[in-house]
């Protein structure tokens, strides 16, 4: 995409300047590539990607009860577990809406939920047993020494 991108960030969803970022889908929608967003990424122009949807909270920064700092952290990047993590309100989350400008295109959500599946060979099958049988072993031993020292000074 050669497209030059242009925005403000004077204020929530400002649409007016939409036209020339992302593409238009078939509802309507704005949709925006990870490398579009990651351009906005300064104080002055803040966006954030929350499950999916992309958000312009330039106008929000300033009033951000967690401070604006915890909101630049996360700029031009998804947000997600950030945001789910700290467990906004309800109040929150309805107030979110009034900065939404476009979805996450198709082909970065892909790249942005794939989560990495640890990869398990059949020869690591046999350690499972291990990690019960060994603290057992120990255990075993543990109540035997025991026995023995106190019975050992019982006969003493």
């Amino acid at each position: 995409m050669d497209e030059e991108i242009k925005h403000t960030g004077s204020g929530p969803a400002d649409n007016t300047c939409l036209e020339e970022n992302g593409e238009t889908g078939d509802s309507g929608v704005k949709y925006y590539t990870l490398e579009e967003i990651r351009l906005h990424n300064m104080s002055s122009d803040t966006w954030l990607i929350i499950h999916d949807k992309v958000y312009d909270i330039t106008g929000f920064l300033e009033e951000h009860p967690g401070g604006e700092e915890v909101l630049l952290e996360q700029a031009g990047a998804d947000a997600t577990e950030s945001f789910e993590d700290v467990g906004h309100s309800t109040d929150a989350r309805e107030m979110l809406q009034q900065y939404y400008i476009g979805e996450l295109h198709m082909d970065d959500r892909k790249k942005a939920t794939v989560k990495q599946v640890p990869v398990t060979n059949s020869g690591e099958s046999s350690g499972s047993w291990t990690m019960w049988l060994i603290p057992a072993v120990a255990a075993a031993a543990a109540g035997v020494l025991y026995r023995f020292f106190l019975f050992e000074h019982k006969s003493s």
